[in-house]
């Protein structure tokens, strides 16, 4: 007979393989809440502490840190056995453990000191002896393998190519179990930790990257990494930065929202009190780009607005839900992929660089904002500020957002100067701009930008100021009788940079704009810390007024 050792923190799915074990003969080694699970489900199984005639201490701390544990794991059939005989180690040939949540509860707020009893210590042991031992032991670390393992069982054993594939996955699970904890316990004194390890999962490839003769994959496993669509072709390279950037939008908002996404930059936004009328009026913000376009809203998704969306050209929808009606409209475009708006994941921004990463927080968009015009801004242009500036921050700069206190009206993005934005958000605006709001990702250097906007009927504007010229654009703004807010001229962004070479990078500290820090993963290296002094978006901003 075998030995299977079974240790699992996740009991989902271990009595049905513990099940398939003992049909075919093998014998169970167990303790704790598995044996407890085992126990209550009729399952025969051996102890730990009885199998190794040695005692559970220290509130389970101690448990399977035993020779008789892993020289069973680490015995190598036809060269160990005399030793293993003479010591009376069994061999054990299957290890299913998995690891106590260490990343999910490092996101509750626990304390050091209720955050170290998560600390798995004799379950990586045990997946590592396994993991090197493949060639006689099959170790299983996710509940997604126990099929396959069962099957293995049912046939008379793993194959070498599925007990190597099993020790990879085994040996990437315990590297980003590691990486957790050092993270965690490197950042708890300071705003990034000193080596930065990152490990995604679950790597899919993609049909190409951003152009058809670059290869790619997606990898992840939470938030829009992990959503497949409910119909529709797989997602590209290109719709999963676009749902990206529509989805980081669509958050900024409670109220009924739809945001629609060209190129990962908003062409349409618009509030409302219904699905539909809103996501009319996002539409009509600019038609000719939504065409081809993500749209994205916070609300369920009917049908009268399923029959909007099969009514043009739509790449992506993404939606919190849909009716069971909205869903069978839309299969009139089988090509349209429709996706759930997955819950959101709280992370840093991290981009690859030449040599190594740039990595900075993503923050809500706040408003600690101070009039500096002579006249207040009434209600109704403070409202459209908050909306122009959600919509800035979200688009490339140099940025200029001239919106209502609904809908945007025009998007200036990209350009190399403000002026020029300003110009194309004039250019683009399918209504008047009469009674507008405006709202800049960057300070004002000069007041022609200001000029732009006044002319074109905007009467209030909010950007971050810094500028050195700031008193001149402010008495350009009082000339004009624009009511001007700065949303904050003083904040820093903090931002670290990892390099691959191993010692101590210098970095240069000064006015670097959010918008130039670059994104993806990042290995073992080492740290340096760039604090900056120019706020260009509207993410450095707090949550309140002040005149």
């Amino acid at each position: 007979m075998k030995w299977a050792l079974l240790s699992v923190w996740d009991k989902a799915g271990i009595v049905d393989l513990a099940k398939v074990l003992v049909e075919h003969d093998y014998r169970l080694l167990s303790s704790g809440g598995t044996g407890a699970a085992l126990k209550q489900a009729g399952i025969p199984f051996t102890d730990v502490s009885t199998h190794t005639g040695f005692p559970e201490m220290m509130h389970g701390r101690v448990k399977t840190l035993h020779p008789k544990i892993h020289g069973g794991i680490l015995g190598r059939r036809g060269i160990d056995d005399a030793v293993m005989q003479e010591h009376g180690i069994e061999p054990i040939d299957l290890v299913v453990v998995n690891l106590y949540p260490f990343e999910e509860m490092s996101a509750t707020g626990l304390s050091l000191e209720e955050m170290i009893e998560y600390i798995d210590i004799g379950g990586p042991a045990m997946v590592r002896a396994a993991a090197k031992n493949h060639k006689y032991v099959a170790v299983v670390v996710e509940s997604a393998d126990y099929g396959t393992a069962a099957e293995a069982v049912r046939r008379g054993g793993f194959a070498p190519e599925e007990r190597l594939n099993l020790a990879a996955k085994a040996f990437a699970r315990t590297a980003a179990y590691d990486a957790a904890i050092t993270n965690y316990l490197t950042g708890i004194d300071r705003p990034f930790p000193e080596v930065l390890t990152v490990q995604f999962r679950n790597g899919r490839s993609l049909r190409y990257g951003e152009n058809p003769h670059q290869a790619a994959a997606v990898y992840g496993d939470t938030g829009i990494a992990a959503e497949q669509p409910l119909q529709g072709k797989s997602m590209s390279y290109n719709n999963y930065l676009d749902v990206h950037a529509a989805v980081g939008l669509l958050r900024e908002f409670d109220d009924c929202a739809v945001v629609i996404v060209k190129h990962n930059n908003p062409c349409g936004v618009a509030t409302g009190d219904a699905p539909l009328p809103t996501y009319i009026a996002a539409r009509d913000v600019d038609p000719v780009s939504a065409y081809g376009s993500i749209v994205a809203l916070n609300r369920e998704v009917t049908e009268d607005v399923a029959r909007e969306f099969v009514g043009t050209f739509v790449e992506v929808v993404v939606a919190p839900s849909y009716t069971p009606g909205a869903l069978e409209i839309m299969k009139a475009k089988e090509n349209m992929r429709v996706l759930r708006l997955p819950k959101p994941v709280v992370q840093d921004e991290i981009r690859t660089i030449d040599g190594g990463v740039l990595i900075q927080r993503t923050e809500p968009c706040r408003e600690d904002w101070r009039v500096v015009s002579e006249r207040e801004p009434d209600a109704h242009e403070m409202r459209a500020m908050q909306l122009a500036l959600k919509v800035c921050k979200h688009t490339k700069s140099n940025a200029i957002i001239f919106a209502d206190e609904k809908a945007v009206i025009g998007i200036g993005a990209g350009q190399m100067n403000r002026v020029e934005s300003a110009e194309i958000a004039v250019r683009k605006a399918r209504k008047p701009l009469a009674g507008s709001a405006v709202a800049s990702d960057a300070f004002l250097p000069f007041p022609d930008t200001l000029e732009v906007a006044a002319a074109a009927g905007a009467t209030a504007l909010v950007q971050p100021g810094g500028s050195i010229r700031d008193a001149e654009v402010i008495e350009a703004a009082n000339r004009l009788n624009i009511a001007m807010v700065l949303s904050s001229s003083t904040t820093g962004i903090s931002a670290a940079l990892w390099s691959s070479a191993r010692e101590f990078v210098p970095v240069v500290s000064g006015s670097m704009s959010a918008a130039g820090l670059p994104y993806l993963i990042a290995s073992r290296t080492s740290l340096s810390i760039i604090t900056t002094t120019r706020s260009s978006t509207a993410a450095k901003s707090s949550s309140r007024w002040s005149t």
